[in-house]
């Protein structure tokens, strides 16, 4: 997908990148449970050898220690410190995590991980993989004593695909294109057999119904009509193709395949099904329905100011039935696998109250805050990250961040999936925020 610019809107981005488009990891960073930087309260270190000093120095002090190279070796399928791993696309991966809220001021405001959010290499001086934007604040860092892997890829569809772009997008398969470039189902076999993997979470699906290509198509949409003669994209020709029920069965059989592809990389492995259990999750609703704007659709403010240009018509559309329909066939194919070890986590209502432009929340300047860390921050603004549609040369901001649960939205999702985590008897629910302020760090959040 190309990047696009729309008239009447300064909204931007430093990237040249399309329009919510992103990749994650191709390697997986993998963290200890409780040492990463600028996280609260959980936080990870790698499993390297470099780390085992540190690791030696935690144990003394009473810390959950870091595995070293020697114990990792003899890790494997039920052997080890156990972990949790993550595979699939964006609402997953940790994009946006780096900024917690939305302001229309300095970025520095909001930036609550900073430069090196994304950053995943040894050093942390850079990605592993150009635009792999994995976030420190990804739920896959649930702590307790229990190791995190991120292997999801923002962008990421159920295949492996290259874009046009030129980023690499490892999808859920074994695919092999050298380079180190392989498909996230051959990531997970590989850190399995080392590593304790005793959950996995998915979220895979929306970039099969081109998510990405239905945002920008409602925004543009919005932008150059009149509020006076609306151009909707609910009925485009376009958007509509995306379901159709030959097109939803489609999504539905690949997401089937690729969730089977787990299971084999795990087998693969050496575990027994009946060893580690796969949470499935739906996703959330990122923006509210026409009447819970805070914004008047007329003119431009709900764009230029919110960042969420969406008409009114288009927003009801895409929580009455885009989003149901992707979660049902998320749902439909977690059923078709067969998996008994296979849990659903649902997210579809657990950002609502805090969705991007709803009327209970706002940006830090319209709520009075000096900065993400102010009091009632969490509650008091958004949790998923601005659309963005132009790029600059001098923003903070990667247009593909755009529409993804930001930091407090990321810290929400690790709270809903260590509650499904569960101290190891791991169960599916529904998860939803249950209260205001922080519990460890974390927005307070409820699993039923």
């Amino acid at each position: 997908m190309t990047q696009f610019t729309v008239p009447r809107n300064d909204r931007g981005a430093r990237d040249g990148s399309s329009f919510v488009e992103g990749s994650h990891l191709v390697f997986g960073r993998s963290v200890h449970p409780s040492h990463a930087p600028h996280l609260t309260p959980y936080t990870g270190v790698r499993t390297r050898t470099r780390y085992a000093a540190v690791g030696a120095l935690l144990a003394v002090l009473g810390a959950v220690g870091v595995t070293t190279a020697a114990s990792a070796a003899a890790d494997g399928p039920g052997v080890g410190m156990p972990y949790v791993a993550t595979v699939g696309d964006s609402y997953i991966s940790g994009e946006a995590g780096r900024w917690a809220g939305n302001t229309n001021g300095s970025s520095s405001r909001i930036d609550a991980l900073g430069p090196t959010a994304y950053n995943d290499n040894a050093t942390r001086t850079a990605e592993q993989i150009n635009r792999c934007h994995r976030s420190w604040a990804a739920s896959a860092y649930i702590g307790g004593g229990v190791g995190g892997v991120v292997l999801a890829c923002s962008g990421a569809t159920t295949g492996t695909a290259t874009t046009s772009n030129g980023y690499f997008k490892p999808g859920l398969d074994f695919v092999d294109l050298g380079g180190g470039k392989v498909g996230q189902a051959r990531m997970l076999q590989d850190f399995a057999t080392t590593h304790n993997v005793t959950m996995v979470v998915a979220s895979i699906g929306g970039n099969d119904f081109n998510f990405a290509s239905i945002v920008q198509s409602c925004v543009t949409n919005y932008l150059l009509s009149p509020s006076w003669w609306p151009d909707y994209c609910y009925d485009d020709s376009s958007v509509k193709a995306n379901f159709t029920s030959t097109n939803v069965a489609s999504v539905r059989a690949k997401i089937k395949t690729a969730l089977l592809n787990v299971r084999q990389a795990m087998r693969n492995a050496g575990y027994a099904d009946s060893s580690w259990t796969l949470v499935v999750q739906t996703y959330p609703s990122p923006i509210p329905s026409g009447a819970g704007f805070r914004y008047s659709q007329s003119g431009f403010t709900r764009q230029n100011t919110g960042g969420c240009g969406f008409w009114n018509k288009d927003a009801d559309w895409a929580n009455a039935t885009a989003l149901p329909t992707i979660n049902g066939a998320v749902r439909g194919a977690v059923t078709d696998t067969g998996m008994t070890n296979a849990r659903v986590l649902e997210l579809q209502s657990a950002f609502n109250g805090r969705r991007l432009c709803e009327n209970t929340v706002g940006l830090l300047e319209e709520k009075g805050l000096a900065s993400w860390q102010s009091a009632g921050a969490v509650d008091k603004t958004e949790w998923i990250d601005q659309i963005r549609t132009v790029s600059t040369a001098t923003s903070a901001y990667y247009i593909q961040e755009s529409l993804h649960p930001n930091y407090w939205g990321q810290l929400a999702e690790r709270s809903c999936v260590r509650m499904a985590y569960n101290g190891g008897v791991v169960r599916g629910g529904t998860c939803t925020i249950a209260g205001t302020g922080l519990v460890g760090g974390e927005p307070r959040m409820r699993l039923t």
